[in-house]
């Protein structure tokens, strides 16, 4: 078995996420990968393998080849460059195959980027598209939709553990709170518990302000050894794990509506690479598609017990300066959803919180450890990563 290097991220940055109607697919892929080599300090001769999250460029700019389109793009050819898909999960799987490429020692700089394109169809549209992500011939083909299936898992988890609509309102008040003070979220509008209560019903119980919006966005990340990782930053930032895993498609195959196994097993597998502990993260970026997601996920990585989360939101634990801060960037939910770029999008934020370069108002005084939780579908993959400022 090869010898596991110990890999940095040497820089990371995302796009302003958003209805960019004067940007395409290519536009968005440069900018954020011209900012991330900025960043770095080097140029793109540098850049050894290329991989790059997109969920479904066909169906929503009808562009396939999506890792030769961004590597000829940038002008990397004739680098390797390919593109990997596991729904909105994309983007988090990209940067796990980025890492596993630099700790085997195959590649010394490894770009990984997230790009999606979304708005450029009819919302109608893009509904279908998405609809690809869960079990099409047991789901969508009956017309679920992802707001159906989230509703679902919110209706069952308010008959389990006696929760109220005004919690699910209180977390989308908070991502909307930090939303406002991240200048490229694609929401920057406060809101109140009453506003999101009576928002328009999408799927009962959810509301319009229980769910994450369509977004163009892109982002890049640059990984490298550890070991030689200060010779492009005096902060670079150590990936102490990075863990995949799956689960059923569907939800009628499920063990247990209101926990997703995959998250579980991801985290637990993290958390045991990284040798660290829960008591030891400062902040997560969770991938809140919906409000109960948000939930979910802070239970399921093992923050609190299940049924117990609510508590921590009604108590503003999960703002910075309680006991666990989650999407200090606005989370999917009012930063932006731009599926094959999120997962990647979450890495930058965190890098910047532990760099301790986050604006105002948003910096968890301290941070030396984050976590981000990236999911596909309703939960069929979800990958978690743990990373620390140990190298600064």
């Amino acid at each position: 078995m090869l010898k596991k290097r110990e890999v940095a991220v040497i820089s990371a940055v995302t796009t302003k996420c958003g209805e960019h109607w004067d940007k395409g697919i290519k536009d968005l892929a440069w900018e954020a990968g011209v900012k991330a080599v900025e960043e770095a300090g080097i140029s793109g001769k540098d850049i050894e393998y290329l991989v790059v999250g997109n969920m479904s460029g066909g169906m929503f700019v009808g562009q396939e080849h999506i890792g030769a389109l961004v590597a000829d793009f940038l002008g990397l050819n004739p680098i390797p460059s390919l593109r990997v898909e596991a729904a909105c999960a994309s983007g988090g799987v990209a940067f796990y195959q980025g890492y596993l490429a630099v700790a085997s020692g195959l590649y010394d700089v490894v770009a990984v980027g997230g790009v999606e394109k979304m708005t450029d169809v009819e919302p109608e549209q893009a509904t279908s598209v998405l609809a690809g992500a869960m079990d099409f011939e047991w789901e969508a083909y009956f017309g679920a939709t992802f707001p159906a299936l989230y509703a679902l898992i919110a209706t069952r988890y308010m008959h389990e553990y006696r929760l109220k609509p005004e919690t699910l309102a209180k977390i989308a008040v908070k991502n909307h709170y930090y939303g406002s003070l991240n200048p490229l979220a694609h929401f920057r509008n406060k809101i109140t518990v009453e506003e999101a209560l009576t928002s328009p019903l999408v799927a009962d119980p959810l509301r319009k302000y229980d769910c994450s919006p369509i977004s163009d966005g892109a982002a890049v990340a640059i990984l490298a050894p550890l070991d030689i990782a200060k010779k492009y930053t005096d902060t670079p930032i150590v990936v102490e794990a990075s863990a995949i895993a799956s689960d059923t498609l569907s939800l009628l195959k499920r063990r247990d509506l209101c926990t997703l196994d995959a998250t579980v097993n991801a985290a637990n597998k993290a958390f045991q690479l990284a040798h660290i502990e829960r008591e030891d993260v400062d902040l997560i970026e969770v991938h809140d598609c919906f409000s109960i997601a948000e939930l979910l996920a802070i239970e399921d990585l093992g923050f609190c017990k299940k049924g117990e989360a609510q508590n921590l939101v009604e108590e503003g634990q999960t703002y910075i300066g309680g006991r666990i801060p989650v999407n200090t960037d606005g989370g999917l939910k009012a930063a932006g959803h731009p599926v094959g770029a999120t997962g990647v999008k979450q890495i930058a934020e965190l890098v910047k919180q532990l760099r301790g370069e986050a604006d105002k108002g948003r910096q968890v005084d301290g941070a030396e450890v984050g976590l981000a939780h990236n999911i596909g579908g309703t939960g069929a993959t979800a990958v978690v990563t743990i990373l620390s400022r140990r190298g600064a």
